[in-house]
């Protein structure tokens, strides 16, 4: 079948939208009618090269929602009809980290940057070249074919864009705050960037009881919404938000600092990790450049503050469990998501959305696809 699809030919390069082949499923396969996706800044990271596939060209997204067209033979999780939020994590379910918990690092893992199955088919075709799929999922596409482990059934009476946004920057804010930090009531909290995922960790912080929550961001507009969604105070700086933390704690420092920048720096990490106090915890959760290969810390700091640096990927959680509980959560108004939604795209605007994204207009933006499909968006 035909479908149009944002792909990148190189990197860095810009996304370009065309009509590309794609298959049917194949076995343990489904094929999703894909009616919102969010633009998540992992994604721009492959258009500007911090990040690389393993092959080009290539199609983005992987942060999405939509409707189960078809299945493959095999499948027996999702049927025909079914509202699906994707996820980037394909757990198997049966490899080390699966069976211990911690699926979100499942050995599978490896295919989000290939692009391929794994005998290393593809499902996209543009110009008889195999079309490589972010995370095997591809969401900035009206219709995509991914392996059933990639698609989390969700209730029919939640909105596709609103859902679109739990595939990745909620949960990995979310539980970034909630379990990597393991932040205790009463904590003084910073996060550093309130993007679509800081947004959610700022909620997290919140939810979990911190005496303070500090928000750092350079924009206005984003220091504002955070101090409605649960932060206690904002800043504008890493170094602002430091004293503040120390003003609170009779000048220890931070419990935690979560740094959700979309391309951290050397500096700003050393920065974070400066704003703790002892037994504070550094979450990075960030997805830095692959030539960011080093972190300045003091190591006796480290040792006699007993401090920790904790990497976080999906918030440290699984998406079968993960996606469900969270919209609960939406459902009953105790994490706000709607208002972290900022502009909608169409497909064919991606490139001015991720301009957006870096001029500091959004929170979280998000491709609506409803429209190509005759549908409406699942706001009503």
């Amino acid at each position: 079948m035909k479908t149009n699809a944002a792909i990148l030919w190189k990197a860095p390069g810009e996304w370009d939208v065309r009509e590309v082949d794609l298959d049917e499923p194949g076995a343990g396969e489904v094929l999703v009618k894909v009616m919102a996706s969010g633009l998540c800044h992992s994604d721009d990271h492959f258009a500007k090269g911090d990040m690389r596939f393993h092959s080009y060209p290539a199609c983005g997204g992987h942060e999405g929602a939509g409707i189960i067209e078809a299945v493959g033979p095999g499948v027996t999780r999702v049927k025909p009809g079914d509202h699906v939020v994707t996820s980037f994590i394909a757990a198997c379910g049966h490899c080390r980290m699966c069976v211990t918990g911690h699926q979100n690092l499942c050995d599978a893992g490896h295919l989000i940057t290939k692009g391929t199955r794994p005998d290393g088919t593809y499902r996209m075709h543009a110009e008889g070249a195999g079309v490589a799929q972010n995370a095997c999922l591809s969401t900035f596409s009206e219709w995509t074919t991914v392996p059933q482990e990639c698609v989390v059934k969700i209730d029919d009476d939640i909105p596709f864009e609103t859902a679109s946004i739990v595939g990745c920057a909620v949960p990995t804010g979310w539980g970034s705050a909630t379990r990597a930090a393991d932040i205790d009531a009463g904590d003084t909290v910073v996060v550093v960037g309130t993007g679509g995922i800081g947004m959610s960790a700022v909620q997290g912080a919140a939810f979990r009881g911190a005496g303070r929550v500090i928000a750092v961001d350079p924009v206005a507009m984003k220091r504002d919404l955070a101090l409605k969604l649960g932060a206690t105070d904002a800043a504008e700086t890493i170094d602002e938000a430091a004293e503040l933390a120390r003003s609170f704690t009779n000048g220890q420092g931070a419990d935690s600092v979560i740094v959700c920048i979309g391309v951290p720096t050397q500096e700003q990490l050393k920065q974070s990790y400066d704003a703790l106090g002892k037994r504070g915890t550094l979450v990075v959760t960030s997805a830095a450049p692959h030539t960011l290969t080093e972190m300045s810390i003091p190591v006796l700091d480290l040792t006699m503050s007993e401090k920790r640096v904790q990497g976080a990927l999906y918030g440290m959680a699984g998406p079968q469990n993960e996606v469900p509980m969270l919209l609960d959560l939406y459902r009953r108004g105790a994490l706000r998501l709607d208002e972290m939604i900022t502009t909608r795209y169409t497909l064919e605007q991606v490139n001015e959305a991720y301009e957006d994204m870096h001029a500091g207009r959004n929170i979280r933006g998000v491709i609506s696809l409803a429209g190509r499909h005759g549908e409406g968006s699942g706001d009503e």
